[in-house]
């Protein structure tokens, strides 16, 4: 299914049980970590803005795992789209399945996450196992973590974009409730979905860069 990925590169679909959730599982030769998407509301594991970071972060050395939150059948209901603590226990979920394959039970993992998947991915590097290594949240909701970012034990990268207006102020609030090494980055010139040119290229410079400091 990657005939555009480096030999280097190993990339195929996988279901994660026990609910069978759809995944793209990649990893590089001597990938360094494991990074695990979760993606915003209405998307899924070919949302074209993660998987173009995610083969950026591949071609830096860490392996991927973009993942369907939700089963086809919870997709018709759109108040699964919104429930956080769902989307974190399914999240938690993957992060396990990780820990249990062969050769990939010591690789640190990160979560990787956009819109109000950034405030599931903080909520279980908050409260379930395994232990996680280090949050990004793209253009995110982190506030929607609520009483659970005060707990969050993971480094957490918040990136917006300039033109944001409204999830610049709920992440600067989400960022004062944040008690762990924490960085905000606000992206000149880019508004919610980093469609601007150059901006989404900018949000890959400042995630690789944290992964990198913290998966290791």
């Amino acid at each position: 299914m990657a005939d555009d990925l480096p030999k280097a590169i190993t990339s195929r679909e996988i279901a994660i049980p026990p609910l069978g959730l759809k995944a793209i599982l990649t990893i590089p030769k001597h990938a360094s970590g494991m990074i695990v998407f979760a993606h915003g509301s209405g998307s899924g594991r070919k949302s074209p803005r993660n998987n173009h970071v995610a083969r950026a972060l591949q071609e830096d050395g860490f392996a991927t795992l973009l993942l369907d939150l939700l089963t086809p059948d919870e997709e018709l209901d759109r108040a699964n789209v919104f429930d956080i603590p769902l989307l974190a226990a399914r999240l938690s979920m993957a992060a396990r399945w990780v820990r249990a394959q062969a050769g990939l039970q010591m690789m640190p993992i990160g979560y990787f996450g956009a819109s109000t998947g950034a405030g599931a991915a903080l909520v279980a590097a908050a409260r379930d196992e395994p232990d996680i290594a280090a949050v990004v949240s793209r253009g995110g909701r982190p506030d929607l973590a609520g009483e659970w970012l005060g707990k969050v034990r993971a480094p957490t990268l918040l990136i917006v974009g300039s033109l944001d207006g409204q999830v610049i102020d709920l992440n600067i609030k989400a960022f004062d409730a944040l008690s762990v090494p924490k960085r905000m980055t606000i992206i000149d010139g880019a508004s919610h979905l980093f469609e601007e040119p150059g901006t989404l290229e900018e949000v890959i410079i400042h995630a690789s860069a944290w992964f990198a400091a913290y998966l290791n």
